[in-house]
């Protein structure tokens, strides 16, 4: 009797246990079921599920024409897991059969036929470390080369897109393109030229994709998901024209380095619009190869380099005369060699002269310092100033190109009379090259100034396009003005000391010669000289401006550095463009009285 009932206890507690178990296994089932369901999921497909980014490709950079300069090249990294190198069994393409089981050391023989690597070399990267998850088998693969390794289905391979940068032309408009390089964050991006200008148009967006992995770290078939598409940069147009270019370029090179000069700039812009047709420099940057560069020639000295900009000065001033009403191209002024204005200042002329009758016309034919100061005397300073501040000098033109100057033009209340009459010949301010071009531009379109335009627009990767605003322009001086200094300035072609230099057969051309003394660098001249010409054709009804600057050289240190540079160029220009040569003959301002 007393065993029956020790056994009917146990039984009791034993089933009493059991239920207890069962309990708290049903209690803990609901948690992970129902309470903790969506946290463990979580956490579970954060296990289980692999992020990947799809790289959103960065925007071309292409010229007025749609020549490319700077574009993206996708390369191929690709990976091993050694960890979970094992034999495999890939699938028919086609019928989805299993075909005949592979090898790692197969599949190294596989994958080196296809990247150039010998099937030991392969095999040793995938076994070095059978421990480790990561093992680099070989990067910049071309895409045939990385579809023909994912054909191969090995599971434990991956692989990793490597965006590079690339400039198709290299050095050709390289200083205006730019280069790449990373923020303080570490990501890469634009930092010099158009390729940092321009960022906020290039930049393309990464999307993200995830697929799912087994225990065994091998990726799960058709787990793949897009989460968010990637989008491709703006393609940035350039008013560029990359022939004119390569073709300003070279002839610059060969001048700069025939004279012995240290570096040299061309700028070419259209008339009528203020667009940038070339904006050359030497030495330039080939942007695949910016070590190879002098760093001081990466970006575009056209704007970044200011400089005392000499005689081609003299054009604004003739125009603010002509404007202000204070002279016409038949103002006769008694000009000596050496002149000692009324305070003291001290200006000569180039050369020993005696006092010659020349009229305004004349002294831009010979370039004469102290003609035009005794003639801008008649202005103010703050005219002058004024006069300075219409044209856009001192400060940054509207392309904005990283690291331009404004140039300097100091404060006129503190002007003293020297500098009232350097300047008027283009010494005590100074100017970049980008900026005498807009000068010139703005003579040769009727005394109308035209925003300088590097960037046509941005062509996003929906097809839309966001263009640079228009603008009308805006009047400097009167159209008469401009007009009567575009002929003076036919005088120089015709009959400045380097007139041979500058016709070209067929056509009226107006240019101004420049020499300008450089700065030792210690507050005195001594450092050389800044030769330069600035000019526009045809001249009864210019259309494009070329501007020269070629500094400090050394066989030749006046106009006649630049000149021929300016001839080669613009007449290749007005070839180019199919300019009709002039039917009318050059005017003769009388230069003397």
């Amino acid at each position: 009797m007393t065993s029956a009932r020790s056994t009917r206890n146990r039984i009791a507690f034993a089933i009493i246990v059991i239920t207890a178990i069962v309990a708290v296994l049903v209690v803990r089932l609901v948690d992970i079921q129902v309470v903790q369901a969506d946290s463990l999921n979580q956490q579970a497909y954060s296990t289980l599920s692999v992020p990947l980014s799809i790289y959103g490709a960065r925007g071309d950079i292409v010229d007025a024409n749609g020549t490319v300069l700077a574009t993206t090249v996708i390369k191929y990294t690709i990976t091993a897991s050694p960890v979970d190198v094992a034999d495999f069994t890939p699938l028919d393409p086609k019928t989805g059969a299993a075909e005949a089981l592979v090898t790692p050391v197969q599949a190294a023989a596989e994958i080196g036929a296809i990247t150039g690597q010998t099937a030991d070399a392969v095999y040793a990267l995938l076994t070095a470390d059978k421990t480790s998850s990561y093992a680099l088998i070989i990067k910049d693969v071309s895409l045939d080369q990385y579809n023909a390794v994912k054909a191969l289905q090995i599971p434990w391979l991956y692989y990793e897109t490597d965006p590079q940068r690339v400039y198709p032309n290299g050095s050709v408009a390289g200083n205006l393109v730019g280069y790449m390089g990373t923020d303080t964050t570490g990501a890469v991006t634009g930092t010099g030229g158009l390729e940092a200008e321009e960022n906020q148009c290039l930049a393309g967006s990464d999307g993200e994709q995830t697929y799912e992995k087994g225990a065994d770290g091998v990726a799960i078939p058709n787990t793949l998901v897009v989460n968010k598409q990637p989008v491709t940069g703006g393609t940035v147009v350039t008013t560029i024209d990359s022939d004119l270019q390569y073709y300003a370029q070279q002839v610059l090179a060969q001048r700069v380095s025939s004279t012995g000069a240290q570096w040299g700039s061309v700028v070419v812009e259209e008339v009528k619009t203020g667009k940038l047709l070339a904006v050359a420099q030497y030495p330039t940057a080939d942007p695949n190869n910016l070590d190879a560069t002098d760093p001081n020639y990466w970006g575009a000295i056209a704007f970044s380099d200011p400089f005392e900009p000499g005689s081609t000065f003299k054009s604004e001033s003739a125009a603010a005369l002509i404007d202000a009403g204070k002279a016409t191209p038949a103002t006769q002024v008694l000009t000596p060699y050496k002149y000692t204005a009324p305070g003291g200042s001290v200006i000569t002329d180039s050369e020993v002269h005696d006092p010659a009758p020349y009229t305004l016309t004349g002294v831009i034919q010979q370039s004469s310092n102290v003609g035009i100061s005794i003639l801008s005397a008649m202005l103010t300073t703050q005219q002058r100033y004024d006069y300075m501040k219409k044209f856009h000098l001192g400060e940054a033109t509207e392309v904005n190109f990283p690291g331009e100057s404004e140039g300097i033009l100091g404060d006129p209340n503190k002007w003293d009379e020297q500098t009232l009459y350097n300047s008027s010949f283009g010494q005590g301010v100074t100017t970049t090259a980008a900026q005498i071009a807009s000068i010139y531009q703005t003579l040769g379109n009727g005394g109308v100034r035209m925003p300088v335009q590097l960037v046509s627009g941005c062509k996003q990767s929906d097809g839309t396009v966001t263009d640079v605003p228009a603008s009308q322009g805006e009047q400097v001086v009167s159209a008469s003005a401009a007009e009567q200094t575009v002929n003076m300035m036919q005088s120089v072609v015709e009959g400045g000391y380097a007139a041979d230099s500058l016709k070209i057969p067929g056509y009226n051309v107006a240019a101004k010669t420049g020499t300008a003394e450089v700065s030792n660098g210690e507050g005195a001249y001594g450092g050389g000289y800044l030769t330069s010409v600035a000019g526009v054709a045809p001249a009864e009804s210019p259309q494009y401006v070329v501007s020269v600057n070629i500094m400090k050289p050394v066989t030749v240190e006046d106009g006649s550095a630049s000149a021929p540079v300016f001839q080669k160029i613009m007449s290749q220009v007005l070839q180019k463009y199919r300019v009709l040569p002039s039917t009318v003959p050059a005017v003769d301002y009388p230069t003397s009285y």
